[in-house]
């Protein structure tokens, strides 16, 4: 891999992960380009292309216009086109060019992916991203694998990633993010249940009392409730696909894939029940589950008494 300083980079995908990284990777100076089928759409196409032009990204018509050129392309799109994506780019890219899958996929399909780039003159490397893109941002930790990996961290390192090699395997980062997945964004899941419920009994600060005496380092009569229920709230039906590709992890090593499962339900679940009784909600910084679990019971109550 050649160690010239990566200085013109591809975004696939421009959502919330893919607008962080443009904007910030931008602002550092690199030449940022990006493409999302969201371009395509009448009804996005506008507001997308504004994204991009505030945070100086190119918008590119197609996967070949973004591509073109870019030393590193970075793959931030949904769990259910992340392969489709890598095999069109495992057609496109040539000799130089550095393929970075940081998408919620299990292990097995990126190991398909990585199969795929084994006939392309590019380079494949897995990337598992820890935590949430907000608040940290280029900061947030993403760890690496396959036998490209380590030679391509202190690259990234260099553009502002916040990179560590998990293994020189195809799948081991992934594992790592999936079965990580299934405590928080099962937590997400645990909180908007208990939460909405604790709401209709009227007995919800007596629960947060209870759950900050048990973990008392955790925020449960802080922001933390709050932050659990938004993530579900504003990302929940990326998140339940997320989670049934966790799901198909951990069936593939022979285990029942139970919470999985059941997480999924519930993420995509409040995404249905919002959309069907309060539709047009944005998240705001100001989110109050509090206010959103109100919000829902008066509109069960409504409909109830049609």
């Amino acid at each position: 891999m050649s160690n010239e300083p990566m200085a013109r980079i591809a975004l696939i995908g421009f959502g919330e992960a893919g607008g962080i990284l443009g904007h910030d990777l931008a602002a550092r100076g690199l030449d940022v380009s990006t493409h999302d089928i969201l371009f395509d759409a009448p009804a996005s196409r506008e507001a997308m292309l504004a994204k991009a032009r505030r945070s100086t990204v190119r918008a590119a018509e197609n996967l070949a216009d973004a591509t073109r050129d870019a030393q590193l392309v970075i793959s931030a799109v949904t769990a259910s086109s992340a392969l489709g994506v890598a095999v069109c780019a495992a057609r496109l890219l040539g000799t130089g060019q550095v393929f970075l899958d940081i998408n919620s996929v299990s292990p097995a399909t990126k190991q398909k992916m990585a199969n795929h780039f084994a006939s392309s003159p590019a380079r494949f490397i897995e990337a598992a991203v820890m935590a949430a893109f907000p608040p940290q941002r280029l900061k947030a930790p993403i760890l690496l694998g396959g036998s490209h990996a380590a030679d391509a961290a202190p690259l990234l390192s260099a553009i502002g990633l916040n990179v560590s090699v998990a293994s020189d395997r195809i799948g081991v980062a992934s594992a790592v993010k999936m079965c990580r997945s299934v405590v928080i964004k099962g937590l997400e899941a645990i909180a908007v249940e208990s939460m909405l419920a604790a709401r209709r009994y009227g007995a919800e600060d007596a629960v947060l009392k209870s759950l900050a005496a048990t973990f008392p380092e955790m925020g449960w009569r802080e922001k933390l409730p709050d932050y659990l229920i938004s993530r579900v709230a504003e990302h929940g039906k990326r998140r339940a696909e997320e989670m049934r590709e966790v799901a198909q992890a951990v069936r593939e090593v022979g285990i029942d894939p139970l919470m999985a499962e059941a997480i999924a339900e519930r993420q995509d679940a409040l995404v249905k029940e919002i959309a069907a009784n309060l539709p047009g909600t944005r998240v705001e910084k100001s989110f109050s589950w509090r206010e959103l679990a109100d919000a829902l019971d008066k509109a069960s109550k409504a409909a109830k008494n049609k």
